[in-house]
């Protein structure tokens, strides 16, 4: 799940992703946006969360948990990999 920050500061759009899951596991971010590298996101309030600051457009995504690579359930759009799976895609305005 993410959740847009229409604020935008220097072109760029806030966007928290979010995974929910309870405490003590190990779950990354990673996308289109970063060449796919695994960001750490942190446990609060009962979610894992990172906000990232990104330029108008479309990105996919995954989520890693305990080293498997999940898509988004909670969003609607996805677009197929060359893995045979999907990933989960932002659009960006």
């Amino acid at each position: 799940m993410f959740t847009i920050n229409k604020t935008q500061k220097n072109g760029k759009t806030p966007v928290e992703f979010q995974y929910a899951l309870e405490n003590g596991h190990q779950v990354m971010l990673a996308g289109s946006f970063n060449d796919w590298a695994q960001i750490p996101m942190r446990f609060a309030n009962g979610n894992y969360s990172v906000t990232l600051k990104l330029e108008s457009g479309d990105y996919e995504y995954r989520f890693v948990v305990d080293g498997e690579w999940m898509s988004d359930e909670s969003n609607p759009l996805f677009s197929a990999n060359d893995f045979g799976t999907l990933n989960s895609v932002l659009h960006l305005d």
